[in-house]
């Protein structure tokens, strides 16, 4: 297989092509950031359940099996976007203190929504990796990572969380600006199921079956159908990854990896050392 192309020089927010127009719902994109705040405020503290509910279960061997894939080397700086829970960001630890037996390795966690922050917060407060300053919290937007300088991380990480984002095309550019030269972006996002009999009955899930079990699970069907919805309409795989390489990054092969027929996809690429 080819490598997916990587533009000459980085593009930014204003001349990528727009991903705005592939979502195709009728929320206005400038209102998505607030509508997707407020669902997460709403499944915080059950977030990780909720997450399992969508993956039927697969979630955290989706999680393992991306760390792995990534391979993070001894000392590794990971900047954790969208992070909030740290499901992905205690893993990456455990990782590092396990397979590299590592203890110099750490992670910032980012996430625009304090309620999810908080979640993760509790979660490691009794970890050395919290005792050792190895993991820290802020909360910030993805599409503005002003508080994060340029070049300044070894791995930009986001787990499901480039669905959520009114301009993922803007994301991709401030992963670009932060990650070093040799550096490594890695994405873990819903995809796209091509193949006719599952597509139909992943799509089905989607639009009915997640709804209808949020109403019963947590009386709350309308936060379920925004979340199902958000997810949907996302970019397909091929599209998305076309858009992380017109950002700057260098994809091998076809450019990402079906995880479950494309239920969840992994972009794991890199930013050329030259730049």
């Amino acid at each position: 297989m080819s490598s997916a192309s990587t533009p000459k020089q980085k593009a930014t927010a204003t001349d990528s092509p727009t991903l705005d127009m592939l979502y195709g719902d009728n929320v206005p994109i400038s209102a998505k950031k607030d509508i997707m705040g407020d669902v997460y405020c709403k499944v915080a503290d059950r977030y990780d359940a909720v997450s399992d509910m969508i993956s039927m279960s697969m979630n955290k061997r989706w999680k393992q099996r991306f760390i792995e894939q990534m391979r993070p080397m001894p000392g590794d700086k990971m900047l954790d976007v969208a992070g909030g829970t740290c499901e992905v960001a205690r893993r990456y630890l455990q990782y590092q203190d396990t397979v590299n037996h590592d203890t110099t390795s750490s992670v910032h966690v980012v996430d625009f929504n304090d309620s999810m922050l908080q979640v993760g917060r509790r979660r490691m407060a009794q970890s050395s990796w919290m005792d050792n300053e190895r993991v820290t919290f802020a909360q910030g937007n993805a599409e503005d990572l002003a508080d994060v300088p340029d070049n300044s991380v070894d791995i930009y990480c986001i787990s499901a969380g480039m669905h959520n984002l009114p301009h993922p095309e803007r994301a991709l550019c401030e992963a670009y600006r932060v990650v070093k030269p040799g550096g490594q972006f890695a994405c873990l996002e819903y995809g796209h199921t091509d193949m006719p009999v599952i597509g139909q009955i992943c799509r089905w899930y989607w639009d009915t079956g997640i709804p209808f079990l949020g109403q019963v699970l947590a009386n709350d069907r309308v936060s379920y159908e925004r979340l199902a919805h958000s997810v949907r309409t996302f970019p397909h795989q091929k599209r998305f990854a076309q858009a992380i390489c017109h950002a700057g990054f260098h994809l091998p092969g076809a450019g990402y990896e079906l995880y479950q027929w494309g239920m969840m996809v992994a972009y794991i690429g890199s930013k050329p050392r030259t730049a």
